[in-house]
């Protein structure tokens, strides 16, 4: 291999959740953007049928997949465009209905990584648990509701336990916050815990919407982000742009 080439590193990663939504719910929850935004993150668009495109925007940067497969109700497949050096993503999303209104949700997310494949992994191990719980949680709280979503980012957090401690105490817990703890947001509102990943993720569940405070790892940038729904339709860019800067510093 020349000098300064990069190497690459092909991954196949596997998860699956059991959801308390039919098939057709599920369906809609993933294969259609007001779905896909209702629990994932940015803005989601998504053709109809195999090889055409579907594109995920976040913070005015637009990724272009293609649908690779298109099976209402049961299998849908994407890939995402390949870089010179071979990299790419797919996502595969399987559907089995289990009868009593309960479907389990298989996904296998594969492609190939960069130099830095192991810390780009274990990000996406981590990653997608917390929003297959939120998707979990959108389809058992507020299935069919389109929500205004709330996106920020904050790099240079401060690192990733200092900033575990100031987004829990703005919340109201301590930093050992756990799974069924209830929280205060900055609008008075009271939420549930539904997940945490200690110092790097925490998703809440209020009356209105879906809340997840992530950072990013100390060596990913020491970024915060913030992906918020809120399904009564309010616009809460603002008021979260304002929190982050009060705690974190204006940029």
């Amino acid at each position: 291999m020349p000098e300064g080439a990069s190497m690459t590193h092909p991954f196949e990663l596997n998860q699956e959740i059991e959801l308390a939504a039919t098939p057709e719910q599920v369906w809609d929850a993933i294969a259609t953007g007001p779905g896909v935004d209702s629990w994932f993150m940015g803005h989601s668009e998504f053709g109809t049928s195999a090889g055409e495109p579907a594109f995920l925007t976040v913070m005015g940067r637009t990724e272009q997949s293609t649908i690779t497969a298109y099976e209402p109700g049961a299998r849908l497949g994407m890939r995402g465009e390949e870089a010179p050096d071979g990299r790419f993503m797919a996502t595969e999303y399987l559907i089995e209905g289990r009868g009593s209104g309960t479907t389990v949700l298989r996904i296998v997310h594969s492609g190939v990584l960069g130099d830095d494949w192991e810390t780009e992994f274990e990000a996406m191990k981590a990653g997608w648990p917390l929003y297959l719980r939120t998707l979990g949680q959108y389809l058992a709280h507020f299935t069919g509701r389109t929500p205004s979503v709330t996106t920020v980012f904050r790099p240079g957090a401060g690192g990733a336990d200092a900033t575990w401690k100031t987004v829990t105490e703005a919340l109201g817990v301590t930093p050992d916050v756990g799974e069924g703890d209830e929280v205060h947001l900055p609008d008075g509102s009271t939420g549930v815990v539904y997940h945490v990943i200690p110092h790097a993720g925490l998703g809440v569940r209020t009356g209105q919407g879906l809340y997840r405070f992530v950072h990013s790892g100390d060596d990913r940038g020491d970024v915060l982000y913030l992906g918020h729904q809120n399904f009564t339709g309010r616009d809460e860019q603002a008021a979260w742009d304002a929190w982050t800067a009060e705690r974190f510093g204006r940029r």
